[in-house]
């Protein structure tokens, strides 16, 4: 079998792991080969695509980013019979009889569009954001998060040093998983999520009390919080899926901050797409590999239409659709179990 790899969506730690997992275990076990499509599906689309060896990929386990570069061209775009025909004309074209796709949301929305209409695709799933349904955890989330409180850690010195309060901005559209995890990690006095409504009245008389008690404040910030009611929107011409850019919810929070609160000193820190880039952590390492390996395996045994998932501490494959059917946000319990805490 000639298996077609491909990378989509935003980038984050632990993409090469699995495509040097998914190349040496097929290549060895299954006797598979195995082209990399570049820049995700406009790869598919263009026909540019390179082979994937095991020479080509040994050296990739610690690598961040993707080797096969990433966008976020959706095929579907002018419609889906169109955009499903394509693609199987440029896996034909180039003798590709089953394709992984490494990716977020948008990228197995695709796949699992293409599984319905019986294209041989399996998928791994891909975000720092770490709101694929139907999975316990994705590569990349635990990179980002201790990246993110690594970060928080260095600005917390340098805010006491000046009595000054530190706005935190990090990743997470819809979810706020990486806020949620880095504030809990970083002992964060304030942390805004997605999926709670905004209190800054609340917000300003925590920084308050904790100013008077000679603490420096932290206060993380999701970049879809929704400060004022509604998204924060940095960019409003939307990408191939529909996404607007979203920035400028930590410059909201500092604002509203000292206008609530006398005298205060504030500097902002929007840690973007810090986030997604360096070397993978050990765990996104062990993760991504496990991915990769359940993958392959599935398409070698034509269990197709399915993405590799954690379940507990078990890699298991579970149906594309369960995956990309319903955003895995933070619930309530998750956000209500620290929230009436005094940090």
């Amino acid at each position: 079998m000639r298996v077609g790899i491909l990378t989509g969506g935003g980038d984050c730690p632990g993409l090469n792991a699995v495509l040097r997992a998914a190349v040496l275990a097929g290549t060895q076990r299954y006797g598979m080969t195995f082209t990399g499509f570049r820049d995700g599906w406009r790869g598919v689309l263009e026909r540019d695509a390179v082979p994937l060896d095991e020479a080509s990929v040994r050296p990739l386990l610690a690598v961040g980013g993707t080797v096969l570069g990433s966008s976020r061209t959706n095929p579907l775009a002018d419609g889906v019979a169109e955009g499903v025909a394509r693609v199987r004309a440029s896996l034909d074209a180039l003798g590709v009889e089953g394709l992984l796709a490494v990716g977020g949301e948008d990228t197995l929305g695709v796949a699992t569009a293409l599984h319905e209409a019986g294209v041989p695709v399996v998928g791994a799933p891909k975000t720092i954001d770490n709101d694929l349904s139907a999975t316990d955890a994705t590569f990349g989330f635990e990179t980002a998060v201790q990246t993110a409180v690594e970060a928080c850690d260095r600005l917390v010195t340098t805010g006491a040093s000046h009595h000054r309060a530190m706005v935190v901005e990090v990743m997470g559209r819809h979810a706020g998983w990486i806020a949620l995890h880095t504030g809990i990690a970083a002992g964060a006095h304030v942390t805004l999520l997605p999926e709670v409504p905004v209190d800054l009245d609340a917000a300003a008389a925590t920084v308050a009390a904790a100013l008077s008690r000679g603490d420096a404040p932290l206060v993380v910030v999701s970049e879809g919080a929704r400060v004022l009611g509604e998204d924060a929107v940095r960019d409003l011409p939307r990408d191939a899926f529909g996404h607007v850019q979203l920035g400028g919810a930590g410059e909201q929070v500092e604002r509203e901050l000292k206008a609530r609160v006398p005298g205060l000193s504030t500097r902002l820190t929007v840690l973007g797409h810090l986030l997604r880039g360096g070397t993978p952590s050990a765990a996104d390492r062990v993760l991504a590999t496990r991915m990769g390996l359940s993958a392959v395996a599935a398409l070698a045994r034509g269990d197709v239409g399915t993405m590799a998932a954690l379940r507990g501490t078990e890699v298991v494959q579970v149906p594309l659709a369960d995956a990309t059917g319903v955003l895995r946000t933070v619930p309530e319990a998750r956000w209500a179990e620290t929230s009436d805490v005094v940090w």
